[in-house]
């Protein structure tokens, strides 16, 4: 299947650069869909398809979900179990905020890697204050 002319620009537009807060968006999106077997168009207000179809590829490349490369786009099926575990850590806006903060104040770069590391110690210090 051929791309349009107007596919084949907003493939050129749409950069490959990862955005924490999309890839946050796309899981939010992907838990809602039905355990059908079957892998679903998803759309995320104010990204474009491409932008979202890159980021659901990079998600099924770090096993956060499974997804299928269909040639024109990547279509998620399901979360995986880390990607419940992620999804479930990040879910709160103020643990999320918390943590990209806490990840760029320390790195200087935001990684789903360290993510992972600071979103289990936001929720533990959260914890640790509303029980200490």
């Amino acid at each position: 299947m051929a791309l349009t002319s107007d596919e084949r620009v907003e493939k050129v537009r749409t950069r490959m650069k990862r955005d924490m807060d999309l890839v946050r968006e796309i899981l939010l999106k992907v838990e809602e869909i039905p355990f059908d077997g079957a892998f679903h168009d998803i759309a995320v207000d104010g990204r474009s398809p491409n932008e979202v179809s890159y980021h659901v590829m990079l998600l099924h490349e770090g096993r956060f979900i499974e997804a299928m490369d269909l040639g024109v786009c990547w279509k998620p099926m399901r979360l995986t179990y880390g990607g419940h575990e992620f999804l479930d850590a990040a879910r709160n806006d103020t643990v999320w905020e918390k943590a990209k903060t806490a990840v760029v104040k320390s790195t200087g770069v935001l990684t789903l890697e360290g993510l992972k590391v600071a979103l289990p110690m936001v929720l533990k210090s959260l914890i640790a204050g509303h029980y200490g």
